[in-house]
Order: C-alpha cells, then sequence, then structure tokens
C-alpha cells in the first residue's frame, strides 16, 4: 500500500519508477479481507489527490461516523459531526487499497510494475544502486526506497540499525456479525490484558475485530474453537451490539515497536513499516507511511534534474517524518502500558482522564481533528486546500 502510494505520487513525473512487489495482487471477491485499515481524512484527501478515493469507495470502503471508547464505567465519545465531518475515518480493505492503486499504476508510461518478483541482491557505487531480482533482470536506479515492512531486506542492505521493542502482546483479527447494526459506531474497549476493538464494515451487521492481548491471553483465545471464543468475546465486550458471533477465519500476529536509527542513507531511502511500527491500537500505522510516501515524493519533485538519491537531500524527507513517526509510537506504546496496568493510582487517573476528555468538548474536539488528520504538519497531496502537485508531461527523456 505504501510503496503503491509513492509510485502513484510520482505517477507522470519525469522519473523512471520500477515497483519490485513479491505478492502477486490477490482480486477483490464477494469474502471481505480480514485485513483492514483506518484511513485517515488526511490519507484519504492523498487519495483523492491520486485519483485513487473513488475507486476504493466504490468497492468496500466503510466511513467511521462516531467512536465509543471506554473502561470500567468511564466512557468516551467521539461524533464526527462535532467536528463538522462527515466521518471521522474511513475503514478499507488492505487489497482493496492495493488494487486501486495497482489499477492506477498502470495509467502511467513512466512507472513499470514488477509482480512478482523479488530482491536477491543490492549493490551500491557512487552514483549508483543495482537490484538484482529473482527473475533475473539487474536494474540499475539513482535511488532505492524500501517499503518492504518491518523486516526489510532493503534496510537489512543498507546496514541501518533497527531498534526492537517485543510488546509481549498479540493482535487477534476476525470478521465478526452482530445482532444489532453498528451504525457506522467504532468500538474500543480497555481490557487489563490489551484492547479490544470493533470496527464498522460494509455490512451493518459486521465488524473488524481487532483484539490486542498479552501473550498468553492471546494464544488461548487462538486456540478456542468459535463456540467458545464467542462466549468469550461476548464477555469482554458486553451486549451494546448485541449477540456476537465469528463469522469466518481468525488470524493473529505479534504486536512490537520498531524504529530504524536512519529512514535515509547515500542511495536509500526506508519509508512506512520498512521506518517504523506502531502499536495498532489507534490505527495510525498505515497512515504515517502514506504520509512517509507522500512526503518523500515531494522532496523527489522538487529535485527533478538533480541526483536523486543523495543523502543531503533525502534527509529532508527524513526530517519532516521522524519526529512525527516517533511522536505516534509513544503515544501507542505508551497507552499499551497505561491501560495495560492495574495498579490502582494509574486505574484511577486513566479513567479519570476519559471522563474529563468526554466533558471537555473542546480539547475531545482538538484529539478528533488531529486523529483525524486535520492538523499538524501535512505534506501538500495530504492538503485539502491544496490541488495536486503539478505533474509535467513534457516530451524530455525520463530520468533514473
Amino acid at each position: 500500500m505504501v510503496g503503491a502510494t509513492l509510485a502513484a505520487a510520482l505517477g507522470d513525473s519525469r522519473l523512471h519508477v520500477a515497483v519490485i512487489e513479491s505478492q502477486p495482487l490477490e482480486p477483490i471477491t464477494d469474502q471481505p479481507d480480514l485485513r483492514v485499515s483506518a484511513i485517515t481524512l488526511a490519507s484519504q484527501t492523498v487519495f483523492e489527490n491520486l485519483d485513487v478515493w473513488d475507486a476504493m469507495r466504490r468497492q468496500r470502503a466503510t466511513p467511521v461516523e462516531r467512536m465509543q471508547i471506554w473502561e470500567g464505567q468511564s466512557v468516551l465519545n467521539y461524533d464526527s459531526a462535532d467536528i463538522g465531518e462527515p466521518c471521522l475515518t474511513w475503514i478499507v480493505e488492505n487489497r482493496v487499497m492495493v488494487n486501486a492503486l495497482v489499477t492506477r499504476l498502470r495509467q502511467y508510461s513512466n512507472v513499470e510494475l514488477l509482480n512478482p518478483a523479488q530482491l536477491t541482491a543490492v549493490d551500491m557505487d557512487a552514483d549508483r544502486v543495482r537490484i538484482s531480482l529473482n527473475t533475473g533482470p539487474v536494474l540499475t536506479a539513482r535511488l532505492l526506497v524500501g517499503a518492504d515492512g518491518a523486516d526489510s531486506a532493503v534496510r537489512k542492505a543498507a546496514a541501518i540499525d533497527w531498534r526492537r521493542h517485543d510488546l509481549d502482546q498479540s493482535a487477534l483479527v476476525a470478521r465478526i456479525r452482530t445482532e444489532h447494526p453498528h451504525e457506522h459506531t467504532a468500538y474500543q474497549h480497555f481490557l487489563p490484558s490489551g484492547p479490544l476493538a470493533l470496527l464498522p464494515l460494509d455490512d451493518l451487521h459486521t465488524v473488524s475485530m481487532v483484539w490486542s492481548a498479552d501473550r498468553p491471553r492471546a494464544r488461548v483465545l487462538a486456540a478456542l474453537d468459535d463456540p467458545a471464543f464467542n462466549l468469550e468475546l461476548q464477555q469482554a465486550f458486553g451486549s451494546r451490539l448485541g449477540r456476537l458471533q465469528v463469522a469466518g477465519p481468525r488470524a493473529s500476529f505479534p504486536l512490537a515497536l520498531g524504529f530504524a536509527d536512519m529512514y535515509t542513507c547515500e542511495r536509500i531511502a526506508l519509508i512506512g513499516d520498512a521506518a517504523h511500527t506502531v502499536h495498532p491500537l489507534a490505527g495510525q500505522g498505515v497512515n504515517l507511511g502514506i504520509l512517509d510516501a507522500v512526503t518523500l515524493a515531494e522532496v523527489l519533485q522538487g529535485a527533478i534534474g538533480r541526483d536523486i538519491g543523495l543523502h543531503p537531500l533525502l534527509r529532508r524527507y527524513e526530517r519532516a517524518r521522524k519526529g512525527a513517526d516517533l511522536g505516534m509510537q509513544l503515544v501507542t506504546g505508551g497507552f499499551r502500558y497505561l491501560f495495560g496496568s492495574e495498579w490502582p493510582p494509574v486505574r484511577a487517573f486513566r479513567r479519570g482522564g476519559l471522563t474529563l476528555t468526554e466533558r471537555l468538548l473542546p480539547l475531545k474536539n482538538a484529539i478528533m481533528r488531529q486523529a483525524s488528520g486535520l492538523t499538524g504538519e501535512l505534506p501538500t497531496l495530504a492538503r485539502r486546500t491544496a490541488n495536486r502537485l503539478q505533474r509535467r508531461s513534457d516530451p524530455r527523456p525520463r530520468l533514473e
């Protein structure tokens, strides 16, 4: 998703772009994808400016109009109407995003999609990087961008150190059928073992579950059969949506914070999970990656005609994004421990914080606007008031 966003942001530029993807493209079927992402209004604006949002919206993209967060008797409610927006965020299947982006990439004459293909070796010299693929060809370029996840081969090839902090939690994901309609509301219940989130999907009686739990608890939940799991889920969530039933396979994955010491070096740039990973409780991981992608695209667009692989140039991107990414890591990682502690003073503090925020409408609105991507420093493609970056379609030769 993140690499394709960068390529789309460079479409119709004078740069020649190759997108290397090892996994075959998954077709969109009637069966919804287990993997979904919460897309902020800033990311929606990016996709609108890249002419891919309409395609995503026509498939399965669900607006989140309200959110309810609670622990014990302390409840915090968010409503998009309070900030004059039709929704706070969107829930979009990952493969819906990928398919829309790939369709757009195929419309650009300067973008080549190599799929499936896998990077096997990287060699760098003073003015070029050479990329060997398992399919045979060797590519040469001024710049190699790693958008290849937390286990990034590009990052390893560049010998950039990766700092990993295991959160001792796993996230379980599944589709859940609900007795009552979700009414485009997202729910998050903070439990002692970790947060349980139910996110609205296109069908009003289907939600996407993301249940983050301490490893021992997660292993127990993963091993349960469906009837037993339904009972555990019902007890953990309560009766807000009536009877809950798992509606398909479940999957789990370990949770960890990760941060690259550097996002860039000579001829290399890292974006998305290759540069940083965060806890999923705030749904910000892919949005940080999308902002990485369009920030880097903006830097590269402004440098056309020069060597785009030089480290001083790439550092502009790193300086623009590293602080925001680290801040989100600290927030989501801190929440994991704040809401995981049962020490009475901590429990009283967090419940008081939820209650106080619920009562202070200006504070609550400011949090909504920040979380939705409506405030803060944003790259051009993420700003509603700005037109998309000027794309040049002149007859001059493409640049490597």
